[in-house]
């Protein structure tokens, strides 16, 4: 399975140099919409992914950099994309996100490569109350 941001464990995706990688180099590797996705801050509309339902055990990966993200037992029902109450050690951050104005969010970014995965809100379950919605 190959998400749009994240890869399931059992893809076995390759270890990238993501510190010189141009644009054009990203676009190699990456599909038109992982691309848009995760490297120009695109989103998906809810309830379209592919896999934004699955139940499937696994290790989630970021499709960019191959460094696990979630596991799918911190895995709950919020949207119409994946989300997590935890991420895996530091292998994931935020930043502010200012792009709606009047709507500050926290961006979801890779802490190995900077792909964009989505927001983290502050609505999500115990033990976190962090609700880390992600585009599949």
């Amino acid at each position: 399975m190959i998400f749009d941001c994240l890869s399931c464990v059992a893809t076995g995706g390759g270890v990238v140099d993501v510190a010189s990688l141009s644009d054009e180099e990203w676009k190699k590797k990456l599909t038109p919409e992982q691309f848009y996705i995760t490297r120009q801050k695109g989103t998906e509309r809810a309830f379209t992914g592919e896999y934004w339902n699955t139940k499937t055990p696994a290790t989630y990966h970021c499709i960019c950099r191959d460094k696990p993200l979630f596991e799918s037992s911190t895995k709950f029902d919020r949207t119409g994309r994946p989300s997590y109450y935890q991420p895996i050690g530091n292998n994931v951050k935020s930043k502010l996100d200012l792009s709606i104005i009047l709507m500050p969010r926290e961006e979801v970014l890779c802490a190995a490569c900077n792909a964009r995965l989505e927001h983290v809100f502050y609505d999500g379950p115990p033990p976190t109350g962090k609700h880390y919605s992600i585009n599949t």
